[in-house]
């Protein structure tokens, strides 16, 4: 059966950890971008999300899960997702939220990334 993360191995100097790509969708309006991302059981506080320039980065981290079991398909551990956008963003007009386990982050556009209609003055 699929899984709904893509683990990567990552080196680190104790130990071969597990590290998921978190898969998201992405929209654009022209003047924003919204990006949606499932991330059933975590909160606010288990996610780190940073935009720079045109960048945008969601860390977080799912429990482990204790004891054996017979299956197990839930993610736990460590997931890192980086993505390049086409234009510079505003960070500081960014708005997240996490409702029913799907995370939805709005960032706009920086204001020189958007077009802008140039009136020509007539004589």
């Amino acid at each position: 059966s699929p899984r709904y993360f893509t683990r990567r191995w990552a080196v680190r100097p104790e130990e071969m950890t597990p590290v998921y790509s978190l898969p998201m969708d992405v929209r654009d309006d022209g003047e924003a971008y919204t990006l949606t991302a499932y991330v059933p059981g975590l909160k606010a506080e288990d996610l780190t999300i940073q935009v720079l320039d045109d960048t945008i980065s969601v860390e977080g981290e799912y429990s482990q899960h204790e004891g054996e079991a017979l299956v197990r398909e839930l993610p736990s551990g460590s997931f890192r997702r980086s993505l390049r956008l086409p234009f510079a963003l505003d960070a500081q007009k960014a708005e997240a939220s996490i409702e029913h386990g799907v995370l939805t982050l709005r960032v706009p556009r920086a204001e020189t990334a958007r077009p802008h209609i140039i009136k020509i003055a007539g004589k």
